[in-house]
């Protein structure tokens, strides 16, 4: 039987979608991983502000009178913007993103989007996630992609989301990353005795290829839940982490790359950026929350000599509009910043020109930098991928790296 019809048992079967079998780190796991980990030491970190983060608030254009009228009690005063160059800054409360900047780690990138951009959460988030055009429709996520077309023979702890349920970016259609949100509690779960008598008894049904293709499943996530267990134990983080998932997250990453893990892609998110009503107090605090996150992960990497091979990727699904709305918000937008942070770019600071906000569409941003030149350059120059593949076609390089 054709892996094809293995993920189809696996996706539509009862045994795999009942919790009494198959616990919830098993869901949309497949067989495992990397060739090319063996070539480099690199680690690809992403970042997923997930709700639609409003750009212009968190890199602000704080010469631009254009700026201020659209949003007379929004837009963050001049005075408060910590400025990157005449004309642009980040929002005040991502004071502790200026010491990365300062020491050369960060790059940002403005206007990054795609051709008639979609304005649902869902729809936009897809497209980032599978690196599709607007008009296509992919069940496959790019870094999903990447596996199929590189990744054979490496443990499923590869790529690995910090969260219960795996995102489409990291789904491929015949690899998949795995997802735990907590290693300790997932190893946990694994040493279940009634789900480690059945992974014993697998000889009994070699014969039905789903079935032992299941237990084969099984196998490999009680191994790479064992490493990772091992591995978090090696080394505890030192740096401030902000409360909550996320600070928990990256907390959680920094220690299993100080302790040398064989994960090579880490993926995780931050919610709540959608926001319609009250922006300024929801916004300033996830930002805020974000920079120390960033400030603790960085910290903790360059501290044990690990900053050089990582590079890290924060990007939203959409930004909002230039005016604000008549609820204290922003509503759903087109553009957006994207952040990397390393410590190796090759161009760090602020990479191309603020947002034209004299030139929009229909009241949104129009963007300059298609975001599948980002993961075509990551693909080729950070994972030493051929890219085109991937994509599904060729995009000119960057040179952020």
């Amino acid at each position: 039987m054709k892996n094809t019809s293995r993920r189809k048992f696996l996706q539509h079967s009862a045994l795999a979608s009942t919790s009494l079998f198959i616990p919830a780190f098993l869901k949309g796991f497949d067989n495992g991983v990397a060739q090319l980990g063996n070539k480099t030491n690199r680690r690809l970190i992403i970042v997923q502000l997930s709700g639609g983060n409003d750009g212009l608030n968190t890199l602000v254009p704080y010469r631009n009178d254009i700026y201020y009228k659209n949003r007379p009690t929004l837009a963050i005063p001049a005075n408060e913007v910590i400025r990157l160059n005449d004309d642009i800054g980040l929002n005040g409360v991502m004071n502790p993103l200026q010491h990365i900047f300062d020491d050369g780690n960060l790059c940002v990138l403005n206007s990054v989007g795609y051709p008639d951009p979609d304005r649902s959460h869902f729809r936009s988030m897809d497209i980032w996630q599978t690196g599709s055009g607007a008009n296509e429709f992919l069940s496959s996520g790019w870094l999903g992609r990447y596996l199929d077309a590189n990744c054979q023979d490496c443990e499923a702890h590869y790529a690995l989301e910090m969260d219960d349920t795996l995102s489409l970016a990291l789904k491929g259609m015949e690899k998949n990353g795995f997802a735990a949100s907590n290693i300790n509690k997932l190893q946990r779960s694994t040493k279940n005795r009634f789900l480690q008598a059945i992974s014993k008894h697998h000889h009994d049904h070699d014969h039905e290829e789903n079935v032992a293709y299941l237990y084969q499943t099984m196998r490999q996530t009680f191994s790479s839940s064992d490493y990772l267990h091992e591995q978090s134990k090696i080394y505890t983080a030192r740096a401030d982490y902000p409360k909550g998932n996320f600070g928990k997250a990256l907390k959680q990453t920094a220690e299993l790359i100080i302790s040398g893990s064989d994960t090579r892609i880490y993926y995780t998110s931050m919610t709540g950026f959608d926001t319609h009503t009250r922006q300024k107090i929801t916004q300033e605090r996830l930002l805020g929350n974000f920079a120390v996150g960033m400030k603790a992960l960085t910290d903790d990497l360059k501290a044990n000599k690990c900053l050089d091979d990582t590079l890290i990727l924060v990007f939203s699904e959409f930004g909002r509009r230039v005016k604000q709305n008549a609820s204290g918000g922003t509503d759903h937008g087109t553009a957006n910043n994207v952040f990397l942070i390393g410590g190796k770019l090759n161009k760090p600071g602020v990479y191309n020109a603020a947002p034209n906000l004299s030139q929009l569409d229909k009241g949104d941003l129009i963007y300059e930098i298609d975001f599948r030149r980002i993961y075509a350059t990551i693909l080729k120059k950070w994972l030493y991928a051929n890219d085109t593949p991937v994509l599904g076609q060729q995009f000119e390089l960057m040179d952020f790296i």
